[in-house]
């Protein structure tokens, strides 16, 4: 494997699961951090702020800053101030992502009427209101979109339904799908990346364990792409899969074997 510049790392599946930090994740971060590479870490997840996820990452051992997490709901926000600026929304999530949008001074749709932007994301206790509001919007004309297609998030011992169970819903009641995503895989999350970065796609490697989301991500915008198998994807996935990674880890610590790890852990 060739070194690079930047490495992106996705964060559920990849650095940790759960509340469990996969092993050599410290070691392959440190590494990194003494070479002087540019680090940023990715998350699809709305259910928790980028300051939780600096803590968290402390806590585990890993030493990094707020501005080196890159979350949905920022893409969100910053797509919205530059396409819909001053527009009213209604989204379907949680509490820290509707605090996220008032704070950044968005107004707060009260009906479906007056919503111009319906906003889907992760909801743990989404209910049949929520979906009849947006419903009811969306037939008025709202513009719909979505923070991250995920169908499951990984936690240790499996997983749980995450955002495409509400976009599901949502598609299942308008009979429309939702081609709007600002989350990975989409352009805006990898374009807000390299701009923090400060480098070009062809001096990053994008590291995830979703050939749906990270690798896709990074080979529509020209990142070099690693899969790891501590997540969603295992290796049956990935003969099947239109999207090829250009290496396979069988974990993230794999990268510290640089020099071998074509022979070691790519699948013929």
């Amino acid at each position: 494997m060739k070194s690079f510049a930047g490495y992106i790392f996705d964060l559920d599946g990849t650095i940790y699961l759960g509340n469990r930090l996969i092993d050599g994740a410290i070691e392959v971060i440190e590494s990194l951090q003494s070479r002087h590479k540019k680090i940023l870490f990715l998350t699809n997840k709305t259910i928790e702020t980028r300051e939780k996820y600096v803590t968290k990452l402390n806590d585990l051992g890993i030493n990094i800053g707020i501005d080196q997490i890159l979350s949905p709901t920022l893409v969100t926000i910053r797509f919205l101030k530059e396409n819909y600026n001053g527009c009213s929304i209604f989204v379907i999530g949680e509490a820290v992502i509707k605090e996220e949008f008032k704070q950044a001074g968005f107004t707060f749709a009260v009906s479906p009427e007056e919503t111009e932007v319906v906003i889907i994301s992760w909801d743990r206790n989404f209910h049949y209101s929520h979906l009849d509001f947006a419903y009811q919007a969306i037939k008025k004309g709202a513009i719909v979109l979505a923070t991250n297609p995920d169908r499951t998030c990984p936690i240790e011992g499996g997983d749980v339904p995450d955002c495409g169970g509400m976009i599901g819903a949502i598609e299942g009641a308008t009979g429309k799908k939702i081609e709007l995503i600002t989350g990975k895989p989409s352009i805006y999350m990898v374009k807000a990346a390299l701009e923090i970065l400060q480098l070009n796609a062809d001096q990053c490697l994008m590291t995830g364990d979703r050939i749906e989301t990270d690798i896709l991500m990074g080979k529509l915008a020209g990142l070099y792409t690693a899969l790891v198998l501590t997540g969603v994807t295992q290796k049956w996935d990935i003969q099947q899969s239109n999207y090829q990674p250009d290496y396979i880890l069988n974990s993230v610590y794999d990268l510290l074997l640089e020099d071998t790890i074509e022979e070691t852990a790519s699948i013929k």
